[in-house]
Order: C-alpha cells, then structure tokens, then sequence
C-alpha cells in the first residue's frame, strides 16, 4: 500500500516533474547494464575481476591499485604487467576517479548474484518485475508497468531494467535519480544538485560521459597500437640501417685487407729485391777483391825488375777493371720505394674515407625536411627574405617587440619544430666570412649576451675570421681543408646525435655525440655581423631533393 500511494503522488507531481526528467518509456536509461558492459577496460589484468580502487600506469593501462602494487612488492622493476613497458621510476599511483565511479556504477548494475527483482504493488502473487521507476522508486511487472506506457505523466520518468538496490540510483539529497556527471567534481549529481552544490560546474549526463571516456579508451588502445606499429617500423627501418652500415664496413675492411695484403706482398718483393741486390753485390766485390790481392802479388814481384812494360799493363789492367756499385745509393732508392708505398696506401685510406662519408650522407640526407626562418624569433636588425628562405644583417634596427626574439645576438630559429626522429636540412654560406649554423633547445635564453655550447641548449659550428670552431664544451678548433660553400645538418633525436657535413665535398666537419634531448629542438641560424658589407651575403635555406 505504501508503495501504491507513492505513486499516486509521483503520479499528481508529474506534470511539476516533467520540466526536469529526460527520460521516457522507449529509450533505455544510462543505467541500464546494457549501457556498461564488462570489458577489458573495466577488467584487472591482474586478478581478472573487476577492478577495485583502479589506477592507471603511465602507458595507460589499469589495474586494482592493491593488485598493481603487490605486483611490484614482489618485483626487483616496476613494469605494465599487461605491456611489459618498464618504468625507471616507480609511478605515483593515484586513484583514477572518473574510472571508479564507472566501476561503482556498472558493479550496481551488473551485481554477481543479480537476485530476482519482483513487482513491488503485487498484493498476494508476486510477480517478476519487469522495470523498475526512479521517480517512483518502485519495480513493476507487465501488468502494473502498463500505467507508465500509457499515463502523459508517468511516460516522462526514467524506466531501467529491474534492480533490487533503487537507493544506489536516486541522490539522497534530493531523492531525483543520479543522471548527470560533474566534471569539475568527479561524481555523478542529480537535476536539482546543479542548483546547489554544484551550480554552475560543467556537467553532462551521465551516457554522454560514459561514451565519452570509453571513446577515450579507445583512442588511447588506438594510440598504443599506432606507437607499436611505429616501433615495430623503426625496428625494420633500423635493422635495414645496420644491415647496409655492416654491409659497407665490410666491404671497406676487405679493401683494407686488400690493401694492406697487397702492400706486403710489394714489401716482400722489393725485400727479396733488395737482398738479391746485396748477394750480387757481395759477390762482384768479392771476386774484385780477390782480382786485385793477385794483381798486388804480381805488382810486389815485379817491384824488384825493371820490365816497367810489364807494370805499366798491370796498371792499365787495373784502370779498366769494372767499378763497385754504390751501397747508399741503393739503401736510398729502396727507401724511396717504400715512401712510396707508403704514400699509395694514405692516397688509398683518404679514397675509402670520402667513398664511406659520401655513402652516409647519401643515406641521412633521405631525412632531409622543409624548413624556413621564423620571422617571431629573428633579431630586429635581421632581414628575412619574404618566402622565410634567406636571412641577411642590416643595419638599420626595426621595431618590432616580440617576446621570442633574440635582442642582443644576431640569431633566428626555424619555424619547424622537432620532438623525435631524425632530420636534415642544407644551408648555402657561400661568400660569407661569419656565420653560425646548427639546432637550439625551446627554452634558450633569447635575451642579453648567450654563449653557444650544449650547456646552454645550442649545438652549432660557427666561422669566424677565416677559422672554424664547434661550439662543444670546450669549443674545438676545426682545422678544415676545404672552405664549405652549402653545410649539411642532421639530427637524430633519439641517439643523441648533431652532425655537421660539407655537403660539396662530402666531408663530416664535426658531430656532437651521447646528447640527451628533452624536450623540442629548432633548427638555429646567424649571419652574423654585416661588417661593413665584407659579410653582407645571405644564409640560404637549400631546397633539397633526395631523388634528385
């Protein structure tokens, strides 16, 4: 009976109720337990139940937090039990909110032992509810449910499948069904709490937010997918990389081995030479020796005659004998040999150098990018040419505040802005006695005097006065054949690595190395002083075709 007069009143208040209620007959309400199925979203991973007081990893899977942590308890690394991704540092677990009230609310809807909900006007029979009202906060079966099919009225209240526990759907503030979550509160309000405790919070109803984080669900499983899938790319691409980069060292050590056999081989022959050289030697001053003792006898025994005819063809004899070699002469050409030999093998050395530096720029260069001049961060005495592909020095200061420009040092960044990967982009200096080239950290000093190393978030090369220098901590001296017309930068992001190379000559000019990037980097320029037009000539941003 007490039920029945609740409602006759729901039934006289529901022209006052039907200004607020959103729901009807034909559309299932958001608490439905079709509307929160059990997925693996809702599921511990751990203990394959549903989760309890859940907590998110940082890679974004969830777990019941005391589940995650006698997880770790029990391991020497804190890693995803689900992905396997390893944390260097153990995570600050805190309790995923939102996901907890979805959880609370699904467990209400989908208990484990779902007790059979019966009609609650059913007098003698009780019959088996078929819906249950959360404005009249009964259960009814087919027979008493017909008034709210087809009363004006009671069409307007929320019907949901039969549940036992009414109490769990209804504020008890207000005692209006739970069909609204506040953002700003976490936690899920009735109509009348949006003009109390929580006016003018952004609320939604409850349905849109449960799409609403299962669509963020989904994208976040799609986003793991889409790392996977790049990591696994990466992977492919690195191994192909260090297939081709095994594959050219090892062609250069066989011409070494080549080379180098081929060098003792030639030694060995002019050794043998050499020592062929001396037996003869040895042999023919031996047999001289041996000519002139017996010429010395004889000249001794006709001493003591007069036959002066005698001694004068002796003399004769000892005038026309053949003359020895020169030892040093041919200690001296031998030395020369294996100068040159020695000279063939550096030749040989510098040809492989330039023959492996023109093979890896020819592979960085397929990261070659677009990149033009960011008029916001250029220093006010810089001219920018209109398509932001040229920049010169002027002398005239232009007036234009911006709080990313360079005030003191004549410097520009590009536009483009890098986060990962690998990149590269040329820069011509033709005719140019200073400039300064290279990539900066986002959060370099922009104002006041700078100094150019790592430290400070620049990795540059620089010219000045005819001389080279990288920037590195010290700055080295780059004692550089070539004076380079366009240079070459490359970055890649994840190895740490800043490479310089003469793109004419194909020569490395110098590499920044074992550097932790954090963070975004841009790419850096400076032409540097005019000098009363010694330097007046542009920087130029390179267009670059790899197929070219």
């Amino acid at each position: 009976m007490k039920r029945r007069r609740k409602m006759a009143e729901s039934s006289s208040t529901s022209e006052k109720r039907q200004k607020n209620s959103r729901g009807n007959t034909d559309v299932p309400p958001p608490m439905s337990s079709s509307s929160v199925p059990l997925t693996k979203e809702l599921q511990c991973s751990i203990c394959l139940d549903v989760l309890s007081n859940p907590v998110s990893t940082p890679c974004g899977h969830n777990f019941c937090k005391t589940c995650l942590n006698k997880c770790w308890d029990n391991s020497q690394t804190c890693n995803c039990p689900y992905c396997k991704e390893t944390f260097k540092l153990r995570p600050d677990l805190k309790i995923n909110t939102t996901l907890r009230e979805l959880v609370v609310h699904y467990k209400n809807r989908n208990p484990e032992k779902k007790p059979e909900v019966l009609c609650d006007i059913c007098e003698e029979r009780k019959l088996k509810a078929l819906k249950s009202c959360l404005v009249c906060q009964s259960s009814y079966c087919e027979t008493h449910l017909e008034p709210h099919l087809r009363v004006t009225g009671l069409k307007k209240h929320k019907l949901i499948n039969p549940v036992s526990n009414l109490e769990d759907y209804i504020c008890q503030k207000h005692e209006r069904p739970l069909e609204l979550f506040c953002r700003d509160d976490q936690t899920i309000v009735c109509l009348s709490c949006t003009d109390g405790d929580h006016k003018n919070h952004n609320t939604v109803p409850v349905e849109e937010m449960i799409q609403d984080t299962q669509q963020m669900i989904q994208d976040r499983i799609r986003k793991i997918q889409d790392i996977k899938h790049s990591a696994e790319v990466r992977k492919r691409n690195t191994e192909k990389e260090k297939a081709a980069r095994v594959e050219l060292f090892t062609d250069l050590i066989r011409s070494i081995e080549r080379c180098q056999t081929e060098l003792l081989e030639m030694m060995e022959e002019q050794q043998k030479a050499a020592e062929k050289q001396e037996e003869e030697l040895i042999e023919e001053l031996e047999q001289e020796i041996t000519e002139l003792k017996m010429r010395n006898t004889e000249l001794e025994q006709l001493s003591h005659t007069e036959d002066h005819l005698h001694l004068l063809q002796i003399y004769s004899s000892l005038c026309r004998s053949r003359n020895t070699r020169d030892w040093p002469e041919i200690s001296m050409k031998t030395d020369e040999s294996l100068e040159t030999l020695r000279r063939a093998l550096t030749q040989l050395q510098d040809t492989l150098l330039k023959k492996f530096t023109q093979t890896e720029l020819k592979r960085i260069q397929q990261y070659a990018v677009d990149v033009s001049l960011d008029p916001d961060t250029a220093h006010p005495n810089l001219i920018l040419s209109d398509d932001g592909k040229q920049v010169i020095h002027g002398d005239i200061w232009q007036k234009l505040p911006n709080p990313k420009r360079f005030d003191t040092c004549q410097c520009v960044l590009g536009k483009e802005e890098f986060s990962s990967g690998r990149f590269y982009f040329e820069v011509q200096v033709k005719g140019k006695t200073g400039w300064d080239l290279g990539v900066a950290h986002e959060f370099i000093n922009r104002k006041g005097s700078i100094t150019l190393n790592p430290n400070n978030g620049y990795w540059t090369v620089i010219l000045r006065n005819e001389k080279y220098f990288a920037c590195d901590n010290p700055p080295a001296p780059l004692p550089l054949r070539v004076k380079p017309q366009r240079v070459g930068v490359f970055v890649d992001y994840e190895e740490g690595l800043v490479s310089f190379y003469d793109a004419e000559s194909s020569s490395h000019i110098y590499s920044y190395t074992a550097q932790s990037f954090t963070g975004k980097l841009y790419p850096y320029f400076s032409p540097y002083l005019n000098n009363k037009g010694k330097n007046s000539a542009p920087l130029i941003i390179r267009p670059f075709n790899y197929n070219k």
